[in-house]
């Protein structure tokens, strides 16, 4: 994987004449080498050890990210990285490490009271502290990877599926809310009256007090009559209501080329040379590989600079088009190999600790490799 990787960087940095215009492979190379020395040296570390330093770890994660929004260097709109010019850390990405550690210990330590929703929503908040932090950068695609992990380490630890589900349910829903006045006006250009209607500021307000009514005579209802459908109707209601207000208070913060990455997702042409390029050229680039791919180093979309962040964020595409369908299953199976191994290793472990940090190191590990 990682020599896989070092290819298709460099292969990133050369353009159709041939020239380099990049050194990022070289940095590539010196992450790769830094990385497997330090996995050797943390293999030989119990995880015992990180039990209960884990809060301390926490703590200083959480001070990193409190002062990189005022001192963190500029890279792509967002006020992620500490450090001088090309050298520098991330602290967003070593905070999916403290969160995990440390949620993980507090999981271990509340046992069977997880199944509580006042336990499990301070599990949330633990959560929380980074995620608002991190958007601050403002940082939103990485802010978001955060919710998964919680939600994955509180399944794993035998949280009530319906909080789960609840709190699936409502980050769904609120981002469809925040995304209800851009899709009336670009994914559905005749204006469906439908979309008219959710998204006209007088019906919300009035759908908010609707379900702020209902709730409370469905909270009075079941303390009165202690029947099971009050607490689903309260339980629904509160849901939307929740989700309204989410969205409102997003769409009030949120800039317009942030709520653009979410319609883009559905319909990339509405804007094919602003927020839509990343999304149509890339699709391009892993189309024109077909089958056996172009062949290494002749790749049209990437060397002729037509990718944006073709080193990072698409640097799949690369690979598609230069490997095509092939050298794309091969990188698949690796990483199913990859996932494999750690559902084998939290499988052999005995520990719930042991188990909750292992699941969701390999799950992020993965994802970082991917990047």
């Amino acid at each position: 994987m990682l020599f896989r990787s070092i290819l298709f960087i460099y292969s990133s940095g050369v353009t159709s004449t041939g020239v380099i215009v990049s050194d990022e492979y070289i940095k590539q190379i010196i992450w790769a080498v830094t990385g497997l020395l330090l996995f050797f040296i943390f293999s030989y570390i119990s995880y015992e050890r990180y039990r209960y330093l884990s809060v301390y770890i926490y703590i200083f994660t959480i001070v990193l990210l409190l002062i990189t929004p005022f001192i963190g260097r500029e890279v792509n709109g967002a006020h992620s990285w500490l450090g001088l010019r090309d050298i520098g850390i991330q602290p967003s990405e070593f905070g999916k490490l403290s969160v995990i550690l440390f949620l993980g210990y507090y999981f271990v330590s509340i046992g069977k009271e997880i199944r509580k929703l006042s336990r499990l929503l301070v599990g949330l908040m633990i959560v929380l502290l980074p995620m608002f932090l991190i958007l601050l950068q403002p940082d939103i695609g990485t802010a978001i990877v955060y919710f998964p992990i919680f939600l994955f380490m509180a399944f794993i630890s035998g949280a009530a599926l319906r909080h789960i589900m609840f709190l699936v349910l409502t980050s769904g829903l609120s981002a469809v809310i925040i995304s209800l006045s851009a899709i009336r006006d670009y994914v559905l250009s005749d204006g469906h009256p439908l979309f008219r209607l959710l998204s006209d500021s007088a019906t919300n307000t009035y759908f908010l007090l609707s379900m702020a009514v209902i709730l409370v005579l469905a909270v009075l209802g079941y303390f009165l009559f202690k029947r099971k459908y009050f607490y689903w109707i309260g339980y629904s209601s509160l849901l939307f209501l929740i989700s309204l207000l989410a969205g409102a208070g997003a769409n009030r913060f949120m800039k317009n080329y942030q709520i653009m990455r979410l319609i883009i997702f559905l319909k990339p042409d509405i804007d094919p040379r602003g927020s839509g390029w990343n999304i149509i050229q890339s699709i391009t680039a892993v189309g024109s590989g077909g089958f056996w791919g172009k062949g290494f180093l002749h790749g049209t979309q990437s060397h002729y600079r037509f990718l944006p962040q073709q080193s990072t964020d698409f640097i799949f595409s690369i690979l598609a088009e230069e490997w095509g369908f092939v050298g794309c299953t091969l990188v698949f199976i690796l990483f199913l190999t990859i996932l494999m191994r750690g559902i084998y290793v939290v499988y052999k472990s005995r520990e719930n600790y042991a188990i909750l940090i292992r699941s969701e190191e390999r799950r992020v590990g993965k994802e970082c490799r991917s990047r």
